[in-house]
């Protein structure tokens, strides 16, 4: 249970940064003409930060209702990390809002790269072959990318079933004069032949020299074959025996899958130099167009908590995303401010919902309701959100308008202690929930009332919300007959009418339990005459109870002034904000 809601926290905490993809200037390469051409299509009305433009643009796909989408996907040679999670949850958010608030259907592909120095250096390690570590750790991050509740592409393509159109697209480069093939086995791609068009993602330093052989005609040429070493996995090809560059296997399975033009390709910001820089150059000089892909979408990094640098397996620093669900990690930022923020928003939507859910039932008795405000609320809130969402996808915003919503309808349920009658409106609180509930699922915070009560429990949830529920009537039923006042003193008494004294013990006995249960992870909450409850991580409860113990303890108005010191002690749970 515990896991699933750092889940839900973690994605909420993401759909506030989903908004915060890369924009900062990436430099340039001397000379690189970067003129982008606008798409023709169809105009979805939103505008989003386009990394080739570095600004915001309206996003225009080819087809009518439906987004292209490539991006690159893991190099499986170890545990994804938090890292990873950040951005491949950030990506899954957009797509999710395209889709389900915008109407467009997102085809997305994305590559698995399981051939690479990594993954074979990674089997002699384990004296296994390079083949089993990428099997392994693939599983793994489709594994971590389900917990984290990431939809899946719509086809997973791994490299080596693709290196047969490898060689046909390394093939065509080379009969359009953009590459060359050297004596030793190796292909390069020609970067003078493109001349002054490359470094459209180039970052504010010398243009990068990749590493090779002295027979490469140009220090930036990078490789697209390369040669096999021995005890190295290989593949046969004109050029004889070798496997993939690594840029190249990108471009291949992009255009295998999507053709000569791609709506949006996204990824983390280290990979838009070389590794985006060279698919764009390798995909024109195939296709022999002049824009490749017409949006591309950068995720910024993960940083360690007081550290400029950012997370990654090369620098040893990460947490993994199994880490991060078995055991929240306070040393990193994403779990320290954001997802402190994020788990008090989601308590105070889960309050709302619980408390909306038992008005709605009946349970939970108000004073009357100023409905026509809450209508009002409402229809500002959706207009808000979708404004927000197609302005480059401002999650903080939208958020912000849910959050808006929600604390009006916290407004509105203010426990009485008793019902003076009147006019109920449980209607607009059927649509409130409804659309709370819409929003949270477009982000991947889905059914949150069911999640945050009893996710993780499995096939005993519901038995368990059963008895819950059960405990919580009969707990409500002994509070209201101990609750219950006399009509005239009781004899010899010198008090005025109030509690029977023989009942406070039941009183007692009701905040005893309600406190006993807390740290079981039943979290109990007077309301009025009425009581309601969730399930939650014991912990968690237990310190939802310590925060908030002067609003959360009730307080029961009793009308008789003179009442003893033992009534004035009883209190009623009041409104968690």
């Amino acid at each position: 249970m515990w896991t699933a809601v750092k889940v839900l926290r973690g994605r909420l905490s993401a759909a506030r940064s989903a908004h915060a993809l890369q924009s900062r200037p990436l430099g340039s390469c001397g000379g690189s003409e970067k003129t982008w051409t606008r798409p023709s299509g169809f105009d979805t009305g939103l505008k989003t930060f386009n990394s080739l433009t570095r600004q915001k643009e309206p996003l225009i796909v080819a087809r009518e209702g439906v987004a292209t989408w490539y991006s690159c996907g893991p190099t499986v040679y170890d545990h994804a990390h938090l890292g990873h999670a950040c951005s491949y949850v950030r990506f899954d958010i957009l797509q999710r809002i395209l889709s389900r608030l915008f109407g467009i259907t997102v085809v997305h592909a994305m590559v698995i790269t399981d051939i690479d120095d990594k993954i074979i250096q990674r089997g002699w390690e384990d004296k296994v072959s390079p083949s089993t570590v990428a099997s392994l750790y693939e599983d793994g991050f489709k594994r971590d990318m389900t917990s984290l509740q990431v939809i899946p592409p719509a086809v997973y393509l791994r490299v080596t079933d693709n290196v047969h159109h490898i060689v046909s697209f390394i093939e065509r480069i080379l009969k359009n004069g953009h590459a060359y093939a050297t004596r030793g086995g190796d292909v390069y791609f020609d970067i003078r032949s493109i001349g002054n068009r490359y470094g459209k993602f180039m970052g504010a330093v010398d243009c990068h020299v990749e590493p090779g052989k002295s027979d490469k005609r140009d220090g930036r040429d990078f490789a697209l074959w390369k040669k096999s070493k021995p005890k190295e996995p290989y593949w046969e090809s004109p050029w004889g025996r070798g496997r993939p560059g690594w840029h190249i296997e990108c471009s291949t399975i992009a255009s295998s899958v999507f053709g000569s033009q791609l709506d949006i390709h996204s990824g983390g910001i280290d990979l838009a130099f070389p590794h985006h820089e060279n698919e764009v150059a390798q995909s024109e000089a195939y296709h022999q167009c002049g824009q490749w892909a017409n949006y591309f979408l950068h995720s910024g990094h993960l940083h360690l908590k007081g550290s400029a640098e950012k997370m990654s397996k090369s620098l040893k620093n990460f947490v993994t995303i199994k880490e991060f669900l078995q055991s929240y990690s306070a040393t990193i930022d994403y779990s320290d401010g954001s997802m402190l923020e994020a788990r008090a928003s989601l308590r105070t939507i889960s309050t709302f919902i619980h408390d909306a859910t038992a008005y709605m039932k009946g349970h939970l008795q108000c004073s009357p309701v100023q409905e026509a405000l809450l209508w009002e609320r409402l229809a500002e809130a959706k207009s808000s959100v979708v404004k927000a969402l197609a302005d480059d996808f401002d999650t903080p915003r939208a958020i912000a308008a849910v959050m808006n919503l929600v604390y009006h309808g916290n407004c509105q349920l203010q426990p009485v202690s008793k019902c003076e009658g009147g006019t109920r409106s449980p209607a607009v609180f059927g649509a409130v929930l409804s659309y709370v509930r819409d929003v949270l699922d477009m982000f991947g915070i889905n059914l949150l009332h069911s999640e945050v009560r009893g996710a993780g429990v499995g096939g005993a949830c519901g038995g368990l919300e059963a008895v819950v529920e059960q405990l919580t009537h009969f707990r409500s039923e002994v509070r209201a007959f101990a609750l219950a006042r006399q009509d005239a003193p009781t004899p010899g008494s010198p008090t005025k009418p109030g509690l029977y004294p023989e009942r406070r013990p039941l009183l007692r006995a009701c905040d005893t339990l309600r406190t006993d249960l807390a740290p079981l992870g039943v979290l109990i909450k007077d309301r009025g005459a009425t009581s309601t409850w969730e399930l939650t991580q014991s912990k968690q409860s237990q310190r939802d109870q310590d925060e908030d113990k002067d609003q959360d303890q009730h307080k029961d108005q009793d009308e008789d002034q003179g009442k003893d010191k033992d009534q004035d002690q009883h209190k009623d749970q009041g409104k968690d904000q």
